[in-house]
């Protein structure tokens, strides 16, 4: 017979300060995504349902074309993964297969807290390469965002890092994103090379995501390494689209961005 246990979770709505206490009687070895979804619906914002496919840009065309949503925000999709942190992987691997975003990000919230749990280096490993084999359901930036960076991060920081020139040279918007965001856990260490040399890469890519990404993992370095940013600026002012020299140096005094975004460096 499987252990059972009962844990209760207050959640508090974000912005309406509205509290609601819910009981969860399961078995460990027998979660399922199925759970999730369903905790996931009772916490559903009607405003947020109709808001998020404008924000995350769904339209005909747009980057978040036919992404789906259940109305939740952020932290209550935490409290739902935090509740649910030792669902299975082929669980998860439901979840990512969802329509629906606020699911493949729970999985993902998840699949980080394992991760960061996990004791052994072959556990590390398993979560790693499931993580790259799903990447293709880690399709908008918030999902990329979360996830990369703790993931590929930490686990490519003492390996060869091919993975991510793969990533950086995919004909794929979200494999480009995770490829230089994924440097931030490199940056944070004081290792900068993987950085510009990706960034080298991207820097005349046609995507504003990109170019948003690029310029936050340079305004990163740059606050541990400015002269090292400032090379980098040197070499690729000329090319660098507008948007993405403009979040390298957003920390830099308004006297010294005006000079460097005119081009006197």
């Amino acid at each position: 017979m499987h252990s059972r246990f009962i844990s209760i979770t207050k959640v508090t709505f974000a912005k309406t300060g509205l509290d609601r206490t819910r009981i969860v009687t399961t078995s460990r070895s027998n979660l399922k995504s199925s759970d999730v979804e369903s905790a996931l619906r009772t916490l559903t914002n009607p405003q947020k349902a109709e808001f998020f496919p404008r924000f995350f840009r769904t339209g005909p065309g747009d980057y978040g074309e036919g992404d789906q949503f259940i109305g939740v925000v952020v932290p209550n999709q935490r409290a739902v993964a935090k509740q649910f942190k030792e669902l299975p992987l082929n669980e998860i691997e439901h979840l990512l297969e969802s329509p629906f975003h606020e699911c493949r990000l729970t999985g993902l919230l998840i699949l980080v807290s394992q991760f960061e749990k996990s004791k052994t280096p072959s556990a590390r490993k398993r979560i790693y390469d499931f993580y790259v084999s799903h990447s293709d359901r880690v399709n908008n930036w918030d999902l990329v965002d979360c996830s990369c960076h703790k993931i590929m991060g930490p686990f490519l920081l003492e390996r060869n890092r091919s993975p991510l020139f793969r990533f950086a040279k995919a004909k794929c918007l979200w494999k480009n994103r995770i490829s230089i965001v994924t440097t931030y856990h490199f940056i944070r260490h004081e290792d900068f090379d993987t950085t510009i040399q990706i960034g080298e890469i991207l820097v005349e890519h046609e995507h504003d995501l990109i170019h948003k990404a690029v310029g936050w993992m340079l305004r990163e370095l740059g606050k541990k390494n400015r002269p090292l940013l400032m090379d980098f600026l040197e070499r690729n002012h000329d090319k660098m689209p507008r948007t993405m020299l403009r979040y390298s140096i957003e920390k830099f005094p308004p006297a010294e961005r005006t000079a460097i975004l005119d081009g006197r460096l």
